[in-house]
């Protein structure tokens, strides 16, 4: 199964929890915002999605 997480920047604060608590180092800050530089390597546990105070992560099934 993979899935797909995107990260709207429009939206994103640059707090870095979605870093901080992906088991699997998804997120990266660049420029100071979350960037999904390893998306092939999400699990698909949203618990990125839980942290985000903003609504800047979205992750769907492919």
């Amino acid at each position: 199964m993979s899935y797909e997480v995107t990260v709207d920047t429009e939206k994103c604060v640059g707090c870095g929890e979605c870093v901080d608590v992906c088991p699997v180092e998804v997120y990266e800050l660049q420029d100071g915002k979350s960037n999904p530089v390893n998306a092939d390597e999400c699990l698909g546990c949203e618990s990125c999605v839980e942290v985000c105070s903003s609504d800047a992560i979205e992750v769907k099934e492919i």
